[in-house]
């Protein structure tokens, strides 16, 4: 079994540690909230075990009341934990919580009377915890979610590839367009196999169909301009702080050109990034 990496989201309350985890999950991270440390052996056991691929890597958020109790306990049986400690300054996270109108944690469990007291009682709490693992701190006074981002990425990606995911899915257009695409492309213009006897009851996922598309020179020059098109424009939207792309390819059924195009353009970004395909039309 793979190592579980498990990441410690922690911090000043407000500092960011919600958004923190919805950039975890975007990066391909299990994140887990408000998780109870009463049933941290079962967590343990569960990551200890037999475990899925979506245990493999597991974010963690915690206040400080129980960042201690997780860490020392992951520590104890062994398992790969960082922390992610987030700040702000006091000021910063007494106009954050007056914007959101959100009960800081100390003053639900009567740990302070007052929003002031809780920001430095949670401070004082985190000052006085001794280190045991690789922290990794940010501050986020003045840190915009893109740069926020960039950060965590660049301290906790998976592998070598980009957290920005693109999925390729085929369609035909006689059922409509998917709605969730960003970006289409019709190749309704190439030659069809539903025409031919032998292939018209095969797929793009069979290698006859797949062949027969492919050899036209109207089928590269196709694929030679939406791969340079896109080529450009993967990039930018990453730039832009774009998590997922979704790009549809269609054709009228569905069947054919459009599912061996989808192939194709999935093999070949999945060299570079996070890709996923799906065939709306083939019924697995």
């Amino acid at each position: 079994m793979e190592d579980v990496n498990i990441v410690l989201i922690t911090g000043m309350s407000g500092a960011g540690k919600t958004t923190a985890m919805s950039i975890l999950e975007d990066m391909g991270y299990h994140c887990i909230d408000q998780f109870p440390v009463e049933l941290i052996h079962e967590l343990g056991k569960l990551l200890k075990g037999k475990s899925d691929v979506r245990y493999h890597n597991v974010a963690l958020a915690t206040t400080a009341l129980d960042y201690t109790k997780f860490l020392v306990y992951f520590e104890n049986i062994g398992m790969n934990v960082r922390v992610l400690f987030l700040d702000a300054s006091n000021d910063r996270l007494l106009k954050r919580y007056k914007f959101t109108r959100r009960q800081h944690p100390f003053l639900v469990n009567h740990m302070a009377n007052t929003l002031e007291e809780a920001i430095e009682s949670e401070r004082e709490y985190f000052n006085a915890i001794k280190e045991r693992a690789s922290i990794y701190r940010i501050d986020t006074t003045y840190l915009p979610v893109a740069q926020l981002k960039n950060q965590i990425e660049d301290y906790l990606k998976l592998g070598e590839k980009p957290s920005f995911s693109i999925s390729f899915v085929s369609f035909g257009y006689k059922n409509g367009i998917p709605m969730d695409s960003d970006l289409l492309f019709d190749v309704r213009f190439l030659p069809n196999p539903f025409y031919v006897e032998e292939l018209k009851n095969l797929t793009g996922n069979d290698l006859a169909v797949y062949s027969y598309v492919m050899k036209y020179d109207a089928t590269q020059e196709c694929i030679r301009h939406i791969v340079e098109f896109l080529d450009y424009v993967l990039p930018e939207y990453e730039k832009e702080g774009k998590n997922h792309l979704t790009v549809g390819i269609g054709c009228t059924g569905g069947q054919h050109r459009s599912v061996t195009i989808t192939n194709y353009l999935y093999e070949h970004y999945s060299k570079k990034w996070n890709c996923y395909k799906s065939h709306r039309e083939i019924k697995e």
